[in-house]
C-alpha cells in the first residue's frame, strides 16, 4: 500500500485576527494540511494560548511572537498582515527556508522589491487577493479590456468594511493594472484617485477609482466600462473571507516542492 503524502505544514500569520482564524480552520478542515504555526504581534493576548481555542479547537499549536518558534517545522507561512510585519516574517522565511504565501496589501515599490529579492532564494506567491473568483475575474477584465479599448471610460469601485487601512484596495489596483496592461498603458500614467470641485470634463484615457469605507463589507468590486448607449460591469462580491482562504491553500499547494521564484494567482490557476 503506498504511503498517503506528508501534509503541508502551514504557519499562519495575524493568527488572532479575523482572516487568521479563517486560515486556521480552512487549514483544519483541509486533509492535506497541518497546523505547524500561529504568530501574533506581541503583546498579543492570545500569546501562549492555543491557536484553535477561539473555535473550541485544541490545536496543539501556541501563538507566538517568535518568529522562528512559530515557523519552527512549518513549510509555508500565509501572511495576510501588514507591509512592515510582512517583510519582518519575509526576512524570517528566507532565513529558514520557509515559502510564503503573501496576501498583505499595501506595498510600496521599494517593499515589492525586497519580496523580489527573497523570491530568489524561497518560493512566493505575492497577490492582493487570493480569491479563486476575483482572478478569474481579472482575466474577464483583460479580454474586455483588449476589446473595449477606445469609447468605454473606465471606473473601478471598492467597498470593504471600516476597519481597512489602505485605499484604493490591492485588488482594485490590481484590476487597474490589468486593464492598462491590456491596453498596452501603465496605471499610473492614467489613474484618477480623487474627483472634487470643478473637475472640468473626464479624460477618456482616464482610469478612475472610487472607494466606500463602512460597516463588515468584506470586499467588493465593480468594474465600468461605461459607453455610447450601453454599460458593461463586471463585478465581484466576497460574502466571507472563505474564498481568500481556499485560494490560499491553492496557493501553498502550489508552491509544494518549487526552490524559488515570484508567483501569482494566475500561475496558481493556470490563467496565463
Amino acid at each position: 500500500m503506498t504511503a498517503a503524502p506528508a501534509p503541508h505544514r502551514v504557519a499562519i500569520a495575524g493568527a488572532t485576527g479575523r482572516m487568521g482564524q479563517m486560515l486556521i480552520e480552512a487549514v483544519r478542515a483541509a486533509d492535506d494540511c497541518q497546523l505547524a504555526g500561529a504568530l501574533d504581534r506581541a503583546g498579543s493576548p492570545a500569546l501562549g494560548h492555543d491557536a484553535g481555542a477561539f473555535a473550541g479547537w485544541a490545536s496543539g499549536v501556541k501563538v507566538t511572537a517568535e518568529l522562528a518558534a512559530g515557523l519552527q517545522g512549518a513549510s509555508c507561512l500565509i501572511d495576510f498582515t501588514r507591509p512592515e510585519a510582512t517583510l519582518a516574517h519575509l526576512a524570517a522565511c528566507r532565513q529558514h527556508g520557509v515559502a510564503m504565501v503573501i496576501g498583505t496589501t499595501g506595498f510600496a515599490d521599494a517593499q515589492k522589491a525586497q519580496i523580489e529579492a527573497a523570491a530568489q532564494h524561497i518560493p512566493i506567491v505575492l497577490a492582493p487577493n487570493m480569491s479563486v473568483g476575483v482572478n478569474v475575474t481579472l482575466k474577464l477584465l483583460e479580454l474586455a479590456a483588449k476589446a473595449l479599448s477606445s469609447g468605454y471610460d473606465i471606473e473601478i469601485i471598492e467597498a470593504h468594511h471600516r476597519h481597512k487601512v489602505d485605499a484604493p484596495s490591492g485588488t482594485a489596483l490590481q484590476m487597474g493594472e490589468v486593464i492598462a496592461a491590456a491596453q498596452g498603458t501603465r496605471l499610473a500614467d492614467r489613474a484618477v484617485y480623487e474627483r472634487h470641485g470643478h473637475t472640468g470634463e473626464r479624460d477618456p484615457a482616464a482610469i478612475g477609482f472610487a472607494t466606500v469605507r463602512g460597516g463588515d463589507i468584506v470586499g467588493e468590486h465593480t468594474v465600468m466600462f461605461a459607453g455610447t448607449g450601453e454599460r458593461i460591469e463586471i463585478a465581484h462580491k466576497s460574502s466571507s473571507r472563505a474564498g481568500y482562504a481556499q485560494g490560499s491553500l491553492r496557493a501553498l499547494r502550489f508552491l509544494a516542492g518549487k526552490k524559488s521564484g515570484l508567483f501569482d494567482m494566475a500561475d496558481v490557476l493556470n490563467l496565463r
